[in-house]
């Protein structure tokens, strides 16, 4: 029987850090532009991830690079692949 090798490419996200309070987790803020369908000017949107932080090195304000991944738990699908910059 032949092995079947499944690449799987997981999404990354870029974001900043809201809070960690939490223990081992951080919650990213994610920000995207998104064009009005009919009147062609972009607005900012954002949304909030928990994401899994293993070491506890993560702060308010850092700049991150987070990856989805199985469910953690119940709000934790996204882990902290590093940290892209320092908060000032």
């Amino acid at each position: 029987m032949t092995e079947v090798k499944k690449t799987v490419r997981k999404t990354t996200k870029v974001g900043v850090v809201l809070t960690n309070e939490a223990d081992k987790s951080v919650v990213v803020k994610v920000e995207s532009l998104v064009m009005h369908p009919l009147y062609r000017k972009f607005s900012r949107s954002s949304s909030k991830f928990m994401a899994h932080d293993e070491e506890n090195t993560c702060n308010r304000g850092d700049r991150v690079l987070i990856e989805e991944c199985r469910p953690l738990s119940k709000r934790k699908r996204w882990r902290v692949r590093h940290v892209i910059e320092r908060a000032q």
